[in-house]
């Protein structure tokens, strides 16, 4: 009976990641006004989201890692606590993660708090500083510069909450 229990847990937490997933991908596709996106120089609106992800586990069924995560604020490693004792673990990331524009596109960046009280952020090689506060939009508006690949990232949860923007030449 424990087996089939655990059988079900682990069906329901893959439905609830591709649900996570589709919602995520949904978020990159439906925010870009795709009339324009193929056109150099022309307008480019993305939603991102800050998130973060959070795993925990009783005790009893995983023991508690000996070994750190990286520091920076990125991660986190919570104790046992409660009864039964659960530990927790999280993660910070950008989602979509990836966002690719044409150079000399007009580009419009509505950041989504949703986890994190606040991420101090920047584009490397376009926008020096902006905040993303959960519960509110941060919009960033830039001119796509020279083509290459350049990171989104924030300042607060490192290593490992950085995207990037990725700037393909002008046809």
């Amino acid at each position: 009976m424990k087996a089939l229990v655990q059988s079900k847990e682990i069906v329901l937490m893959f439905a609830m990641a591709a649900v996570v997933l589709l919602a995520v991908l949904s978020a990159g596709c439906l925010g870009e006004d795709t009339a324009e996106a193929s056109i150099p120089g022309g307008k480019r609106t993305f939603y991102v989201t800050a998130m973060e992800y959070k795993g925990s586990t009783e005790v009893s069924k995983e023991a508690f890692p000996a070994d750190k995560l990286p520091e920076g604020g990125g991660y986190g490693l919570k104790a046992p606590a409660g009864e039964p004792p659960k530990w927790e673990v999280n993660a910070y990331a950008w989602a979509p993660a990836s966002l690719t524009v044409a150079e000399g596109d007009d580009v419009t960046l509505k950041f989504v708090g949703i986890n994190g009280a606040q991420h101090v952020s920047r584009i490397e090689g376009h926008v020096e500083k902006f905040t993303v506060e959960r519960g509110k939009v941060a919009t960033v508006q830039f001119t796509a510069g020279k083509p290459g690949v350049y990171l989104m990232i924030c300042n607060t949860h490192q290593p490992n909450m950085v995207g990037q923007l990725v700037v393909l030449p002008k046809e």
